[in-house]
């Protein structure tokens, strides 16, 4: 284990999330430089201790531990291909977001470069770092992973899915697939009443602590998925489920059907199967199986 005393550690990338993860750090007493493409961006950093690399290259050098958080993969490579060698012996923690094909590509990249690699999603808006609620995932080298849980833990929750490089940005990537898709639930919804004059604000006051109950039944699914048994009593039948007045109330209102119709196809290409008297949990089976 180490401590704040004993690692030096060097952040590449200043954006809004990058500053925070450094900000921390720095906050927390570890010798801390960071470098940026535009150098400006380091000026509140540095006002707080830390300390300006003028080139990715100086701030790998400066560091046994180097945390990466840019744009894209495409970032990443061009940031670190030519610094191969500086990176050598060296752990790399790289919370870029990345696909897990993306993730592993990394990985076995690191690996030839002789770099200790670990991969970050991060579950937090910048704004949420080191507070409650922010939780980072991560997957790769177990020993970088046990070695930093520290440092790791100043940012939030750490959670670490094993050796496989790609599993925190899968994990990360299926969880922002059931966020995006609750917010677009969520904007439907305040389209639909706005031209009865209900403000989003007032929607939105009904409609948190009603979706905020819906995500108590996750378990339940979840427990008809696993065991494979979509007709489970107690379950709403597909045939229940049908969205078509949803849908003929969207279009009254005059708003786009596209986010319901959406779901109503997953559903209905389960009941053309035969599976109409079955539990909503089925339409996973639509989503598995793309038509």
């Amino acid at each position: 284990m180490t401590t704040n005393s004993s690692v030096q550690v060097s952040v590449l990338g200043l954006g809004a999330m990058g500053s925070a993860l450094a900000d921390a750090l720095v906050k927390a007493g570890y010798a801390t430089t960071v470098w940026n493409r535009s150098p400006e961006k380091a000026d509140d950093l540095v006002a707080q201790g830390a300390e300006a690399a003028a080139t990715a290259g100086d701030a790998v050098r400066a560091s046994g531990l180097v945390i990466t958080c840019l744009l894209d993969h495409a970032s990443v490579h061009k940031v670190l291909d030519p610094l191969s060698r500086d990176l050598a012996g060296r752990t790399l923690i790289n919370v870029t977001t990345t696909s897990p094909a993306e993730s592993r590509e990394l990985a076995a990249w690191a690996a030839h470069a002789g770099v200790t690699y670990l991969d970050g999603g991060i579950m937090a808006v910048p704004q949420m770092i080191g507070q409650p609620g922010s939780s980072l995932l991560y997957s790769g080298s177990a020993d970088a992973f046990h070695q930093y849980k520290p440092l790791l833990d100043l940012w939030g929750t750490s959670t670490y899915f094993g050796t496989d490089a790609g599993l925190a940005s899968l994990y990360d990537l299926a969880l922002l697939a059931g966020m995006y898709v609750m917010f677009a639930g969520f904007m439907h919804g305040a389209a639909m009443v706005a031209p009865a004059g209900v403000t989003a604000g007032e929607f939105a006051a009904l409609a948190t602590p009603w979706l905020t109950a819906m995500t108590g039944a996750f378990q339940g699914f979840a427990a008809v998925i696993d065991g494979g048994d979509y007709a489970v009593e107690g379950q709403q039948s597909l045939h229940f489920s049908n969205l078509s007045s949803l849908l003929a109330a969207s279009s009254d209102q005059g708003i786009s059907t596209d986010v319901v119709a959406m779901v109503q196809r997953l559903i209905q290409r389960q009941i053309d199967a035969g599976h109409g008297e079955e539990g909503f949990a089925r339409i996973i089976e639509s989503i598995k199986q793309p038509g």
